[in-house]
Order: C-alpha cells, then structure tokens, then sequence
C-alpha cells in the first residue's frame, strides 16, 4: 500500500466511525442497501415463558468464551477478574453466556395486580455510544440496525458497558486478544452482549428469540414501519412505548399496558439488570461528540492493527479462548 492509499483509506476508516456515518451509508447506498431494522415487544403479550431465553443459549453457544486459567495478574491490583464460567446457566441476569434475560415486574392497574414481563437484551442504538467512543474499534453498527462487538479484537476494557446507559455489554476475563499483548495492562477479557443473531439474519432468517416465541411478543421490520406499529399499538390499548426517544432513538421498541415508570419501580436493578428509566441522547453530549469525531481516526487505526495482530498470531495463541477450569464472577471494575 503506498502512502496516497493508506492515507485514503484512514480517512475512509475515521469518516465510518463518525456518529450517524453507518445510518447515512445506509441510505445513500441505493435501493440494495440494508434496511435499517428494529424489533417491537408487546409486553401484554409475553407470559415469561423463558423460551426466548433458552433459543438465544442454544443458538449462539458457539460464541460463548471459553475462558484460559490461570488468569493473568492485573495491574492496578484493585481490578478484579470478572469470570461467569462457572456460571454459565444464569439467566437472572445478563451475563457473557446470556445475552437475554426477563425481567418481571407486578404492578396495579385498574386496582387489580398484573404481572408485566420484559425481555432484556441490547437495545441496538440508532446512534450507539459503545460503537461510537470504543478505544479500540472492537464495537461497531452495522447498516442494518445491528451494534456487535467484534470479539477477535475487543481487549476487555469495558468503556462499552461504561457508556452504555443501561449497562449492557458484560465481561469475561481470561478469552481474547489481551493475551497474547499485555495480559497486567491491556484489557481484561472480551465484552459479550447480543448481536440479534446476525448469522441468522444474513441468512434470511429470524432472531432465534423471535422464532422460539410462542406468544408471538416481537416482531422485526423496518425501523419507520416498527416505529409507527408502535405507537399505534399503544394508542389503540392506552399503552405506552419505550425506546422511540431513548438515547435519541434505538431499534428496540417495548409497548407496554403500564408506564414504564411504574415498571422501573417494581423490577430489580444492578449489574446485568438494566433499567427502564427516561435515558437522555449520550452521543449529543458535546464532550461525547467531540470523542467520538475525534477519537474516530483512532480507533479505525487501532481496529486495523489489532486485526492485522490476531492475523499474526494466529487461533491457536491464548487468545484463542482455549477451555479451563473456572471460577465465580468477581466484582465488576472497569480497566482500559
């Protein structure tokens, strides 16, 4: 590559990353482009069945980590492992090895009890802060709607769940790249979450969620179409929607027959257990703006030869994520 092209190509590289840039290719890419899609939840609907649960385990077990013992020592000392192996039939919560979780919340409504039940995955942001501010280029939105994590680079480090503003990507020390470059200092494992099933999706296929169903509580179409199947859903039963406006707009949209509110009230919260409040635009922040401008060139770069690094040192290195014994899950720490 000569100098003119690298030079081309890192600003190719920075312009993707700026927020907005993977909605506006999407648009700009003619008629053959991805639609940008989003999913709408009938909570009314959902019976807690659990089934969706279980098709999401079933169906992205072969991405799950398997982690490699003993775990390096982390520089500060103060940042703990945050290992889930041991656990990996948690559904509680969202965890490394669960990617979707139900959350149950009783509430009143007509001065009768009514048990509301809310599957919790990402909410694949229009604009997603993890995408947008990840150091390393390791997050990324796809063109149709999808935010993944690519876990071949991702070092762990966590910013993701740090500005995600309900806390979702999780982490599992001892798999990925940190490995193989400074285990004490760079990273500490890889971030999971949901990525809709995109192998599914590029297949022409649902969401193993959607599928597996039974009550038929989520649907998946354009964004303009579920956005408008949303609100008249919730004008025709008194309902209210939730995920239209958050975070200026995601692609996860929940009609439910009680304020969300009411339902934020009644469900537990913690890690791994996100909340339903009102969440302000995080990427029209001026200092999150200015990161991400920014910070984008770098993180292209870093992307690149992160890559270029896992290409060296091949699947069979310790960042492969060869099998080992486990262990509990450690406290929760940030380490970048």
């Amino acid at each position: 590559m000569n100098r003119r092209k690298f030079l081309k190509t890192m600003a190719l590289a920075g312009a993707l990353a700026v927020p907005g840039a993977g909605a506006a290719r999407a648009g700009s890419a003619g008629a053959d482009a991805p639609v940008e899609l989003a999913t709408l939840l009938d909570l009314s609907r959902c019976v807690g069945c659990g089934e969706c649960v279980a098709a999401c385990r079933e169906v992205n077990a072969a991405k799950f980590p398997e982690p490699v013992r003993p775990f390096p020592k982390m520089f500060p000392a103060r940042v703990r492992a945050e290992d889930w192996s041991a656990r990996r039939d948690e559904d509680g919560r969202l965890t490394p090895y669960n990617w979707l979780t139900i959350q149950t919340a009783v509430v009143e409504k007509d001065g009768q009890e009514l048990e509301v039940h809310i599957p919790r995955r990402c909410m694949h942001c229009v604009n997603p802060p993890c995408a947008n501010l990840c150091p390393w280029g390791a997050a990324y939105k796809r063109a149709d709607g999808v935010v993944r994590i690519n876990d071949s680079i991702c070092l762990g480090g966590a910013k993701c769940r740090d500005v995600c503003p309900w806390g979702i990507p999780q982490r599992q020390t001892g798999v990925g790249l940190y490995l193989d470059l400074l285990p004490a200092l760079a990273g500490n494992g890889v971030m999971y979450k949901c990525d809709r099933c995109h192998q599914r999706l590029d297949a022409g296929q649902l969401p193993a969620c959607i599928e597996a169903c039974p009550m038929d509580v989520q649907s998946i179409g354009p964004r303009e179409e579920m956005a408008a199947r949303a609100r008249a859903l919730a004008a025709e039963t008194g309902g209210h929607v939730y995920g239209l406006e958050e975070n200026g707009g995601t692609n996860t949209f929940y009609v439910s027959p009680v304020s969300f509110e009411a339902l934020d009230r009644a469900v537990t919260h913690g890690p791994g257990q996100p909340h339903l409040r009102p969440v302000a635009d995080v990427m029209a922040r001026d200092e999150a703006f200015t990161a991400a401008v920014f910070g984008a060139p770098l993180a292209g770069l870093a992307a690149g030869l992160l890559t270029a690094v896992r290409g060296l040192r091949g699947a069979g290195g310790a960042g492969s994520g060869k099998p080992g014994s486990a262990a509990g899950p450690g406290k929760e720490g940030g380490h970048d």
